[in-house]
């Protein structure tokens, strides 16, 4: 028996052209150039950080709320505690007082969690308007 040479098959994969690279499917359809989503910053993912556990804290907040949980149970004194400073600036809004130990709909806790989610994502605006 005599060795052949063997043949190599051509890649199908990728092909790499002058601009960009065109990704095949497994049927070898070509597909278009991926948008590539823009990298978050070390500042962007430390702003939604903050937000996400602020926002948590509220949420858990008008939960505890809604439930008539009882103020003197440590967990739900912690947490009325931590966000009555966020709550705060907005107590005024609509008239009527906050009295823990009765069921309420606290509509000024769900206005703090809209401003302080619409402040989160204008500072990440803020920090990538000058990346492209």
């Amino acid at each position: 028996m005599q060795d052949q040479p063997t043949k190599k098959l051509p890649d199908l994969g990728t092909e790499t052209t002058e601009t960009h690279t065109i990704r095949t499917a497994t049927n070898g359809v070509p597909q278009g150039p991926k948008a590539v989503a823009p990298k978050r910053t070390v500042a962007t993912r430390t702003i939604w950080y903050v937000a996400s556990i602020l926002l948590t804290f509220l949420a858990f907040r008008f939960v505890l709320a809604l439930l008539a949980a009882n103020p003197v149970n440590p967990f739900a004194g912690f947490i009325y505690g931590v966000t009555a400073p966020f709550v705060a600036p907005f107590s005024g809004l609509f008239g009527y007082h906050l009295a823990y130990g009765t069921s309420q709909l606290e509509v000024v806790t769900l206005v703090a969690m809209a401003t302080y989610a619409v402040v989160a994502w204008a500072l990440t605006r803020l920090v990538n308007l000058t990346r492209v």
